[in-house]
């Protein structure tokens, strides 16, 4: 089940890859297991940095389902949030949240998050936000295509 979703984060982010107003991460909202969203990075369609795939789901999802909502859903990214996604995921409460390409393996293919964020202990920020790695190897092949 959580493959699936997983899987279809990971599409998003192909699609995002392959649009001239995308960016290659992708992200799904889940409720009770029905897809609530499923969006890729916006920032150059919007020319908003701040429209990273989390945050655009949350976004959509904090809109149909009301800014209470999001406490028992969870969330699939193809890459760990970033600092600011991050944030927005400590408001939006997820029950958990997977994610696929670390924020080491972005750092990697040139995704550079804020040092300090590579200076967290990453064991505590993943117990935290309950957060669970999920299908790596297909989320960075995103990056190598």
């Amino acid at each position: 089940m959580h493959e699936n979703y997983m899987h279809m984060a990971i599409t998003k982010a192909k699609e995002g890859k392959n649009t001239s107003t995308g960016g290659a991460f992708g992200a799904v909202i889940v409720l009770q297991d029905e897809v609530v969203c499923a969006v890729h990075n916006q920032v150059k369609k919007e020319q908003d940095i701040t429209q990273h795939a989390e945050l655009h789901a949350i976004q959509m999802a904090a809109k149909k389902l009301g800014k209470d909502g999001l406490k028992d859903c969870v969330l699939y990214t193809s890459c760990e949030p970033c600092m600011m996604c991050l944030g927005a995921c400590h408001w939006a409460q997820f029950k958990a949240i997977y994610f696929g390409a670390s924020a080491l393996d972005a750092k990697d293919y040139g995704y550079v998050y804020s040092n300090c964020y590579y200076q967290m202990d990453s064991e505590q920020r993943h117990k935290e936000f309950r957060m669970t790695q999920l299908l790596a190897k297909e989320a960075i092949a995103v990056w190598e295509e």
